[in-house]
């Protein structure tokens, strides 16, 4: 609050001790008649016996009593104004002693009316409704215009509303207890009442504070309930609760008075906060608390940049400090993390072979920790940062050469391709435990298939690169290839031409019957769990032995020949019960016919 020093006395004027005692005692006197008829007005009348402190029901500050509360304010500036004119001129004063009682009765009256404006403005005073006014909005002192000035003024900034008088009302009562010798009194009503509003909140979002000795001794299923409510407490404290107090402290108050508000309200809270995540970065380093580790540091990370802008202040320090310490620490935990998952893979010591060739549990297990782990690309690229591995030169491009769908080749790239690296080189060693070479082939084409099916839709197609992608897809082909040929070499090469006729046609028919039911007999048990796969090696078997069966049996239909025993349909049917795990003795349904171009089929009727 502004005092403004009456203009009788001039710079230049030349008043003697006896005549500055004169006006100090006039101007004493007159302050003190005016301000004592004016706060009995609002004071109970056994107010006025310095035993009692209790105060009229009236609010001062209520909105049809707002203009009186203003000049109640006004009346205690003169009064203050007097007070300190009249120590310095005339300390023996008789009326001063009554003026300074006077004025402390006032002061204790206005503790009650900031506490009141407080409370009965609590939801508009919420974080929730602070942390959405501008930081940077500024409400004008009430020397700079008048108070409908400084509302209009303020609403702007604030979201208008006539609620905007409320800050006005707190800034007008804090700036005249402060400057009258109360900003003790003052800001200890502000920081009580606004440092339960946090404490409450948190503890209702499910916030609990725990010793960093607590929290070991917590079994690690409890504490990851406790990571999940810890990632939204923590997004509603920073960016609601303390950016909410930082604003409503930093408009209520002068920059010393709201730090040291800010701080008393905040601090202990904000450090609690981030006693938790440290903690997490202390527990065991094993790889299934990974993901919750990353949980806590990802958001961290991305409250960095507010934690930085609110807490600011030298005194708030150690919370930016703790909040910077967490990341280190929760890396350290997360490199860890992955070392020990590598591991994992690499120590897998299973012996038994997949039946039918089909997606080993490793492949499934590894595959999804890494999608997951790619959820996560933007807080593990400011973990992994360094990387050494030795990938190929080429293994992200198909040229070598460095294109936009090639992949960014960042360490952290480079070490989730790594990771996949690993699980492969461990594939192709389990494909080793099968006796039949074809079965191996199938074995290796079906868990690669998995990890590009996998990798694909996922963000770790972004991280890899489409050329990634495409050498995988290319190494998928060359394994079926592998495992067509020597599954079913014998059988293409028996195939019957239809130019092939007599004894010859019967002979080169019956080794035909012996080699396909024998590939069948033994991977009609084989499995190929993925069903665009399982169509792919179905129509490219289908397309190898379709046209120069069908053509044969254009010459030598049933009946004709003693040992034709399938017609094409017969054929087909028996291609499409392949590979589904589950096959059968006799031909199924009807439902795909790989009977490739009009050129080599033919009517069967």
């Amino acid at each position: 609050m502004v005092l403004l020093k009456p203009t009788t006395l001039s710079k230049s004027s030349k008043v003697g001790p006896q005549q500055q005692q004169g006006f100090s005692e006039s101007l004493i006197g007159d302050s003190v008649e005016a301000a004592d008829a004016f706060i009995c007005q609002w004071v109970t009348p056994h107010l006025c016996d310095s035993s009692s402190s209790s105060c009229s029901l009236s609010s001062l500050f209520s909105a049809q009593n707002r203009l009186e509360g203003r000049r109640f304010l006004e009346v205690l500036g003169k009064l203050q104004y007097a007070i300190q004119s009249t120590v310095a001129m005339n300390p023996d004063s008789a009326k001063l002693a009554k003026g300074q009682d006077l004025m402390r009765k006032a002061m204790k009256h206005l503790e009650k009316e900031f506490y009141r404006v407080l409370k009965s403005n609590r939801r508009f005073l919420s974080p929730e409704s602070v942390s959405g006014w501008s930081s940077e909005s500024n409400i004008p002192s009430r020397s700079s215009g008048t108070a409908s000035d400084s509302s209009s003024e303020l609403g702007k900034d604030i979201g208008g509303g006539g609620n905007s008088d409320a800050i006005v009302d707190l800034k007008m009562i804090a700036n005249c207890m402060i400057s009258s010798g109360y900003e003790k009194d003052c800001v200890k009503i502000y920081k009580k009442f606004r440092k339960k509003i946090i404490v409450d909140t948190l503890s209702h979002l499910g916030f609990e504070k725990l010793t960093s000795t607590q929290m070991q001794k917590l079994e690690w299923e409890i504490l990851e309930k406790k990571i999940k409510i810890w990632v939204i407490v923590a997004r509603v404290a920073i960016t609601t609760l303390f950016n909410g107090e930082r604003i409503l402290s930093d408009h209520i108050f002068s920059s010393s008075v709201a730090e040291s508000c800010f701080v008393e309200i905040t601090l202990q809270s904000a450090l609690n906060l981030f006693i938790f995540s440290l903690t997490v970065a202390k527990s065991r380093k094993t790889a299934e608390k990974i993901f919750p580790t990353l949980d806590v540091y990802q958001t961290i990370l991305q409250l960095t940049p507010k934690i930085d802008q609110i807490f600011s202040y030298d005194s708030t320090a150690a919370v930016r400090l703790q909040a910077n310490e967490s990341l280190e620490k929760l890396s350290e935990s997360v490199n860890a993390m992955m070392t020990e998952f590598q591991s994992s893979i690499t120590k897998e010591s299973s012996k038994s072979a997949i039946s039918g060739g089909g997606v080993h549990q490793l492949t499934r297990y590894v595959m999804n920790f890494i999608v997951f782990l790619a959820d996560y690309s933007d807080s593990l690229a400011t973990i992994l940062k360094e990387s050494s591995l030795p990938l190929p030169e080429d293994y992200f491009s198909s040229s070598g050469e460095e294109n936009p769908g090639s992949g960014d080749r960042s360490p952290m790239a480079a070490r989730l391709a790594w990771l996949i690296l690993v699980l492969l080189c461990k594939i192709d060693a389990k494909s080793r435990l099968y006796n039949d070479s074809a079965l191996s082939y199938l074995f290796l084409a079906n868990n690669l298939h998995y990890v590009v099916t996998k990798v694909r839709p996922s963000n770790l197609r972004v991280v890899l690169g489409d050329d990634w992608v495409a050498n995988h897809e290319v190494k998928v082909n060359q394994y079926l290839e592998k495992y067509e040929k020597m599954a079913w070499g014998d059988v293409i090469a028996s195939l019957p031409g239809d130019s092939t006729a007599g004894t010859e046609a019967e002979e080169s028919l019956r080794r035909f019957n012996e080699a396909f039911e024998e590939a069948y007999k033994k991977h009609k048990t084989w499995v190929v769990p993925d069903p665009n796969l399982r169509d792919e090696i179905q129509a490219s078997i289908a397309r190898k032995l379709m046209p120069g069966y069908t053509g044969f049996y254009k010459k030598h239909p049933v009946g004709s020949c003693n040992i034709v025993r399938f017609t094409p349909e017969d054929l087909n049917n028996y291609i499409t019960d392949l590979y589904v795990g589950l096959g059968r003795s006799v031909p199924v349904s009807k439902t795909k016919k790989y009977m490739v171009s009009p050129s080599h089929t033919t009517d069967l009727k």
